[in-house]
């Protein structure tokens, strides 16, 4: 193969590996991080300690108790005061916490079922467990017909019905190619540099491209976050809601930043060796100039 030839090869194979690396870095995330029940929890259990996650549970719940409680005019204020204190002070005991864990685990289950079948229903978290220890807080703290509150379900949409289609696609791509375009990508990089008629220069390009592609995954996170917070009901908080983006997307963000590091420290070792190896040829060629020198001897 002529050295031209090589070259575009190299060029080629290393710009699709630089490709693939963000991409099967969004797959990985896809499969492991949110496909995985274990992971998905692990992820979401924190929030439940978040104040703007807590806040949009109470309204929640406490719009759903007070649509099930009917008192006349003058006590209707103090009942939605003391209702919306008692949802707030639950939700910072260890009990909201286990709810919050059970609901999550539930909306987890049936994304994923939503996902790998055909159903075009929207999936929601149901809040009525949470509303029900409210009723037996509110029981005990004795307050008038506590325990007459009906428990109605209470629900928060996690993934609408129209967009169930969209997603289904895009999460059956990148779950299959999960694995497949990482090692996709380590193989095209490798391949790339060692066709390359100049390895240096290859491993130089190699570490450039996977440093912007890494920044463009950043880019696309940042942008998909705006998006999400731009098109949410009504009824949903956007710090909430922000916050529980961050969450799910706190992997692929470090993955990204560990993909820019990486190609960055790649390019610059390749830099630094390709500048000692011009000092070195630079010192050495005085030295041989000198050798080559005739050598006069006196008769």
């Amino acid at each position: 193969m002529s050295p031209r030839a090589r070259s575009v090869l190299s060029a080629v194979l290393i710009v699709l590996a630089c490709l693939l690396a963000p991409l099967g870095a969004l797959s990985g995330w896809a499969m492991y991080g949110i496909g995985d029940s274990g992971r998905y929890e692990a992820t979401m259990t924190p929030l439940a300690s978040d104040s703007d996650v807590r806040e949009a549970i109470a309204s929640a719940v406490t719009d759903g108790i007070l649509r099930e409680v009917h008192v006349g005019a003058p006590l209707q204020k103090p009942v939605d005061h003391f209702v919306r204190d008692a949802v707030r002070s639950f939700t910072h005991t260890p009990a909201f916490r286990t709810a919050w864990q059970a609901a999550n685990r539930a909306a987890h289950d049936a994304v994923m079922r939503a996902l790998h079948s055909d159903r075009e229903e929207a999936v929601t978290i149901d809040l009525a467990p949470v509303a029900q220890r409210v009723k037996s807080q509110l029981t005990v703290e004795h307050m008038p017909l506590a325990n007459r509150i009906p428990v109605e379900h209470t629900e928060i949409t996690v993934l609408p019905s129209e967009d169930l289609n969209q997603l289904r696609k895009g999460f059956h791509v990148l779950e299959f190619a999960g694995f497949w375009l990482p090692a996709a990508a380590a193989v095209l990089a490798v391949t790339g540099i060692l066709v390359a008629v100049c390895r240096r220069r290859a491993v130089l390009a190699t570490g450039l491209g996977t440093a912007l592609g890494a920044a463009l995954l950043g880019v696309a996170i940042a942008v998909g976050r705006r998006l999400t917070l731009d098109d949410l009901p009504a009824d949903v908080s956007p710090s909430a809601a922000g916050a529980v983006y961050d969450a799910l997307t706190g992997t692929l963000r470090l993955v990204s930043w560990l993909l820019l590091a990486l190609g960055v420290t790649v390019a610059s070792a390749a830099l630094l060796t390709a500048a000692y190896g011009r000092r070195r040829r630079a010192s050495a060629a005085p030295a041989q100039a000198q050798a080559d020198q005739p050598t006069r001897v006196r008769a």
